[in-house]
């Protein structure tokens, strides 16, 4: 009834709660009508009546039951069957259990009573009606974390994992290092604030220490990640952060974290991402002479990719309006009120542009809504000179993504964080939202959807193969078309560089510049596969190959801007393995890959994790050749029944990440 019975702890008591619990007392005789026997729960070091952090039930006198109650509801001889119910905002936590009989105190050897959030209590905070909704959101222990680009989006599998060995006990040695008040650990508001902080590890040595240098030497590598448990069961062990992480890493723990305390969760994926460190809902990106993006100008930033979470709860510190979902995220980026922590901040308030409200609300509306300003950096007479480019008030904030409901397949909530865009209402939250800005940051925030038409009809484009087998040149065509009767004089420059997914530039690839006179021209744009392999080998972070052009039309001084985005494509992982085995019988799963690529890929590691199978594992291949065929084989040994995922993942110097998943049921 609880729905805790998956919880690997199973000797302690685990319920939600605003839910009856039954408790089996056995005494040294039959009870009397005059015996006393009271039932205490505490919790926390310095428990008190006062806020419930310590509760006394005598079992033979009425009791309020709105808030804690006990009662016995069966009797067999010296056995008593008690019902125990607690209030629907009850701390959250760790009980320790004792009954008192008159003179002495008995603590049972298995005293501890772990207390959870309960998405299936009508008035608790945290409810959730739909029993779809809370399978997924609450009871799924695996799932996906989309990344790629905004066209090109993979899931890549994940294991939260949240009912795993020590995953309970991390999460609530978390809550007791997060110092709040025992009070407040029944409020999600202030637990899933708290927990956003306290899964990176920036203020208070929390979960994972995160790193985007592209190299991770004394740790493991963020690609190499299968899933949340490992993470959480490793910190809790060794009390020492881990490393390392990125943002799906740290959003696949927060959803752990916040699943395995009873609070409903997802992982969240917002494809260009802005990052706007200067609270102005504008994204400065600066080219130089050669089309080349430079980091150095601003600290602003386009993610190719960014995941969050959202939780779901009541607001009852908002004005009405505010429930449902809330965006958390424990990503470090920026400080809030002193540490690295981000939310709750309602997803209807960002639809709306209500930047106003708590917490961290300015921020997300820049990641799903900000503009995007494109700068030419040239250099006169030894000075550098910005030109505007463009602005564009579409580009940031596209497919916004989570698991859909039920389904191995990908949901675009969009339409859930923004209004169409260019819509009036969507262009009516950009204006509310300016309008909380601060004075000097409100004279650059302005309606720019109403651009002029170019006066030269001139339109930009890249022709060529979205995604690149690594190992292959890149051979792409710049196209200018021309709709206008006229024949124009265009300065134009195209640059290619490898990128990170967060916008760092790794690699200048090289670049093309010329002046054209006509009507419509194609200029080839290729990169030999040494330019860039080097770099994919040498940095151990996925990156992606983006190209900028730039054409200023002498005659009318208009300028245009375009970018493509190309990612790398692999090989695949395949996984083999019956469809159904028997619980502790051996079954043999086993990985295929064959390297169909060019070039050879160096240091292969398998890493392998199955939920209920085997704890995750990691075996080394060594190098790969071209044409070449390992297969590696796993004995396994269920210890749980139902349907089962094992998730694998291929890395090498040259391959950051193949993922694979293959699913099985376990019967008993």
């Amino acid at each position: 009834l609880h729905h805790t019975e998956e919880y690997h702890d199973n000797t302690s008591l685990i319920v939600r709660r605003g839910q009856a619990f039954q408790l089996k007392l056995t005494f040294d005789r039959e009870l009397k009508d005059n015996d006393k026997v009271v039932l205490q729960l505490s919790i926390g070091e310095k428990p008190m009546q006062s806020n419930e952090t310590l509760v006394s039930m005598n079992l033979g006198s009425a009791q309020n039951p709105q808030r804690w109650c006990a009662n016995i509801s069966n009797t067999s001889g010296r056995e008593c069957l008690v019902a125990v119910t607690s209030p629907a905002d009850a701390v959250v936590g760790k009980y320790i259990l004792s009954v008192e009989t008159g003179t002495h105190v008995y603590k049972p050897g298995n005293k501890e009573v772990y207390m959870l959030f309960n998405p299936w209590c009508e008035a608790d905070s945290v409810f959730m009606p739909d029993d779809a909704e809370r399978l997924e959101y609450v009871l799924s222990d695996t799932g996906y974390l989309y990344v790629g680009s905004v066209t090109n989006i993979f899931g890549r599998p994940w294991n939260f994992g949240q009912f795993e060995e020590d995953v309970l006990e991390s999460c609530m040695y978390l809550l007791d290092k997060s110092k709040l008040k025992q009070k407040a650990r029944g409020d999600p508001v202030i637990v899933s604030r708290a927990m956003s902080a306290l899964v990176n590890s920036n203020d208070d040595a929390g979960v994972i220490f995160g790193k985007w240098s592209g190299r991770y030497i004394g740790g493991t590598a963020p690609m190499a990640w299968t899933g949340s448990a490992p993470i959480l069961q490793e910190y809790y062990k060794t009390k020492k952060s881990i490393c390392f992480g990125q943002c799906w890493v740290f959003s696949g723990v927060l959803t752990t974290v916040m699943r395995c305390l009873g609070i409903p969760a997802r992982s969240v994926t917002n494809f260009a991402s802005a990052h706007d460190t200067e609270e102005n809902l504008k994204v400065d990106i600066f080219l130089n002479e050669r089309s080349e993006k430079l980091d150095k100008m601003t600290s602003d930033s386009i993610w190719n990719f960014h995941v969050w979470n959202d939780v779901w709860m009541k607001r009852p510190d908002l004005p009405k309006g505010f429930d449902g979902w809330q965006v958390v995220d424990a990503t470090p980026q920026e400080m809030s009120q002193g540490i690295y922590q981000c939310g709750p901040c309602p997803v209807k308030a960002i639809r709306s542009g209500e930047v106003y409200l708590p917490y961290e609300s300015k921020f997300v509306f820049a990641e799903v809504n900000a503009d995007r300003v494109f700068w030419l950096v040239k250099n006169v007479d030894g000075k550098e000179e910005l030109i505007k480019l463009r602005e564009e008030t579409k580009a940031v904030g596209k497919s916004i993504s989570t698991k859909a409901v039920g389904k191995n397949m990908r949901e675009d909530i969009t339409a859930q964080y923004k209004f169409p865009e260019g819509s009036p209402e969507e262009r009516e939250a950009v204006k509310k939202a300016c309008s909380y800005l601060t004075p000097s940051n409100l004279a650059v925030c302005e309606d720019t959807s109403l651009l002029p038409p170019l006066q030269a009809g001139i339109q930009l484009k890249v022709e060529g193969e979205k995604a690149l087998w690594l190992g292959n040149p890149i051979n792409l065509n710049v196209v200018v078309d021309n709709s206008s009767a006229g024949m124009w004089t265009i300065n134009l420059i195209a640059s290619c560089q490898l990128q990170s997914y967060t916008g760092k530039v790794e690699a200048n690839l090289g670049s093309i510049k010329q002046t054209i006179q006509t009507e419509a021209i194609q200029l080839p744009l290729n990169i030999a596969a040494d330019t860039y392999i080097k770099t994919v080998t040498s940095v151990e972070d996925e990156l992606l190959i983006k190209v900028n052009i730039i054409a200023e039309i002498q005659e009318t001084n208009e300028k245009l801007t375009d970018e493509l985005t190309l990612t790398f494509q692999y090989p695949p992982l395949k996984v083999e393995m019956p469809e159904i085995a028997k619980i502790h019988e051996d079954f043999t799963c086993s990985f295929i890959f064959k390297n169909t690529l060019t070039i050879p890929l160096e240091k292969c590691q398998l890493h392998v994790e199955g939920l209920g199978i085997f704890k995750m594992n990691t075996i080394n291949q060594g190098d790969i050749m071209p044409g070449r065929i390992f297969k590696s084989q796993i004995i396994c040994c269920p210890n749980k029944t139902g349907k089962k995922k094992i998730v694998a993942k291929l890395t090498s110097s040259q391959v950051k990440g193949i993922s694979a998943e293959k699913m099985i049921t376990i019967t008993a």
